[in-house]
């Protein structure tokens, strides 16, 4: 390829300025000369062409082959019903066609989900993917998509470049599907309080109605059929602390495109307004303080405290109205209020007649449709008062059998405390004997029902946990815990034990004996599956789009199984073990990619038009065959694209091998050609004036 450049031996301005001052001079020599001053003209011509270095460049260039993207969109919306298979018979077809165009150079791009709730972002994966291609060498870009993209740049401009696009369209325009949608939804709620959720049915190609089950924590509250396209509200009551997690779910449709958006999930953070806490103290004693100071350090904790100063049987002549003490509010407390507490505890309480036995009965039955109490014996406990011998023996887990040990000894955990999340991994258990302190008194006792989480001297049961019915009761059969407290023998971890034991008491999720949850960071996955039993079974887990695996648990610590999983799909993770349930979200819980998950050909239309694309699908309506239409190189126009076939528009981009420069102003040719012009204008102009 040849060509001429110019290299100026002095600045361009000189030049123009020279070159306007030899213009001027032409000028003025013709009207004042005549015809015979184009040789002067001539002359000066010349010496402002050697000043402007003319130089012929001869180029060896070598044609390149030019680059059509092929972007491939796996996002989670590709994967519903057979657009999986159609992309990839569309993405075979366009390489076997491509393979007999010797001039182009297919660049395959995989598009996946985009981070976060991003979607799908072809035009971000394009753009990654010709980062090394000059714009001028792209002849064209072709979309195997269904449609739904999320980052459709506003313009043409904000392309980057003028090659056509055109976009093969997965999927077909009979698609049906059913989804519900989240219109408001609490993100916190009071615990024992009702919250409300709205949402709405959204379909094509449905029946009008639908059936809305609402579950939570895995269990079904309530059906109810609504409207579609409809708003409607569901009251759900929050049951306890932490997440509580409620679920939506929508019956699908016959041959609907998937099932993946007909379920909706709200984490509500239970939040208690105040654990109220009622401690009944039979006698002032040492460890008193205690539970006191334990219960107090807790700012959710709203405690009413009785200790009993005066028992009835106490006559000392005192007359009733010189007394300071407050009566024991007997009525109030065991019958008008005893629901408002979460949490009972009798410290070293014995029945001294002050509670009737009609209130022993209210207690069982609020300990039944749920309330826990908490019994810490002392002497009294093997006594003829003991609780153990009133109308609360149906639900207290042991029977004292007279006996009080008064000796030294270790409190040490067993092997069903081992397993438990209210004794395992104390601090202080991990060696052997315990490093904490020694208490100095146990209670005999025979347990008849419950779990023995920890014993004492001569291996006597020391703390008994046992479920009744929706309540929960402890008892601790020793009342030197004070002793970890004050630092004896260097004490012990008491503030763990007992705000572990209170905490279980009330029902917190962390702290139950048989639990599964789950937690993502990233794409992976962490299961874990607490469980009194010596091994876990595998647990099920439930993709987005409804795949199932069985995923096994490994023993990390006692009773305490884990396991961990990489999740390919986004959406929201079911993962069940039994009753149990648990769910995870990878990236957000109801995802960008199945809001919309009808294909479509209206999205990318505006932009493919204007580059002189088109947008077209790939099976209509009862096609079981895929078409993809011939491939054309089109060199002039504006249109790429016809009723079959889709143009891409070839560069002329080259590769420079090498460069030949060849002077012309310069060398014995250019002084020739210099003095002879002046020569010829001298002689011809002596002669006409001689």
């Amino acid at each position: 390829m040849l060509s001429v450049s110019f290299s100026p031996l002095i600045p361009d301005y000189a030049l123009w300025i020279i070159g306007a001052v030899a213009a001027l001079l032409a000028v003025l020599a013709l009207v004042s000369r005549g015809p015979i001053a184009i040789l002067r003209a001539v002359a000066l011509a010349l010496v402002l062409l050697a000043l402007a270095n003319p130089s012929l460049v001869q180029e060896d260039r070598e044609k390149v082959k030019d680059i059509v993207a092929v972007v491939t969109d796996r996002s989670t919306s590709q994967t519903l019903g057979d657009r999986s298979a159609m992309t990839d018979q569309v993405r075979a077809e366009l390489e076997r066609r491509f393979g007999s165009l010797n001039d182009i150079e297919p660049r395959y791009i995989e598009a996946d989900d985009g981070s976060g709730d991003d979607g799908t972002r072809l035009f971000a994966a394009l753009s990654n993917g010709l980062s090394d291609v000059p714009p001028d060498r792209l002849a064209g870009v072709i979309f195997i998509t269904d449609g739904v993209v999320h980052d459709i740049p506003p313009s043409i401009d904000a392309l980057g470049f003028r090659a056509p696009l055109h976009a093969l369209i997965t999927g077909r325009p009979d698609e049906r599907d059913r989804q519900i949608k989240l219109l408001e939804a609490p993100r916190f709620g009071i615990v024992g309080k009702e919250q409300t959720i709205r949402a709405q049915v959204m379909e094509r190609g449905g029946t009008g109605s639908a059936l809305v089950t609402l579950r939570r924590d895995g269990q079904v509250l309530a059906r109810q059929q609504v409207q579609s396209d409809t708003p409607f509200s569901l009251q759900v009551l929050i049951e306890h602390g932490g997440p509580n997690v409620v679920e939506l779910e929508v019956e699908g449709l016959p041959d609907e495109l998937t099932q993946a958006n007909n379920r909706a999930v709200v984490p509500i953070e239970g939040i208690r307004e105040k654990l109220r806490v009622l401690l009944v103290s039979g006698e002032p004693h040492a460890g008193e303080r205690t539970w006191r100071n334990l219960l107090k350090s807790d700012a959710n904790v709203d405690l009413v405290h009785f200790t009993i100063l005066r028992p009835p049987e106490k006559q000392d002549g005192t007359p009733i109205n010189e007394l300071s003490l407050i009566a024991f509010p007997t009525r109030e407390l065991f019958q008008q209020k005893i629901k408002d507490f979460d949490l009972i505890i009798f410290d070293r309480y014995a029945n001294q007649s002050i509670l009737p036995s009609s209130y022993f009965e209210n207690i069982v039955r609020y300990v039944r449709e749920g309330g826990a109490i908490l019994v810490a014996a002392g002497p009294e406990f093997a006594s003829y008062g003991s609780l153990a011998q009133t109308r609360l023996a149906p639900i207290i887990p042991g029977q004292p059998n007279g006996r009080i040990v008064e000796q030294p000894y270790k409190a040490s955990i067993t092997d069903t405390g081992e397993r438990h999340p209210v004794t395992r991994d104390l601090p202080g258990s991990e060696t052997s004997p315990p490093a904490w302190g020694e208490w100095l008194r146990i209670i005999g006792s025979e347990v008849q029902s419950g779990s023995t989480l920890m014993s004492g001297a001569n291996d006597l049961p020391l703390l008994v946990l046992r479920r009744e019915d929706k309540g929960r009761v402890a008892l601790l059969l020793s009342d030197h815990a004070w002793l970890w407290a004050r630092g004896y023998q260097d004490g012990g971890p008491h503030l763990d034990l007992l705000r572990r034991l209170a905490h279980w008491l009330m029902k917190e999720p962390a702290l139950e004996e048989e639990a599964l949850r789950a937690s993502a960071t990233g794409r992976n996955i962490r299961i874990e599956r607490q469980t009194m039993e010596e091994a876990a079974q595998p647990v099920t887990l439930i993709a987005p789009s409804g795949a199932e695996s069985n995923v096994p648990l490994n023993e990390t610590r006692p009773g305490l199984f884990t396991a961990g999983v990489e999740g390919r799909e986004l959406g929201l993770y079911t993962v069940r073990s039994g009753d149990l349930v648990a769910f995870v979200s990878i990236g957000p819980a109801n995802p960008r990619e199945l809001m919309d998950v009808f294909s479509n050909t209206e999205a990318l239309g505006p932009i493919a038009e204007a580059t002189g694309g088109s947008v077209r699908r790939v099976a209509m309506e009862g096609d079981k065959n895929i078409t993809v239409p011939r491939i054309l190189a089109v060199h002039s126009g504006s249109r790429f694209s016809g009723s079959d076939w889709i143009g891409v528009k070839p560069s002329e981009s080259a590769i420079v091998r090498g460069v030949s420069v060849f002077p012309l102003a310069l060398g014995f040719l250019g002084l020739v050609l210099l003095i002879g012009s002046t020569l010829a204008a001298w002689l011809t102009e002596g002669r006409r004036r001689a």
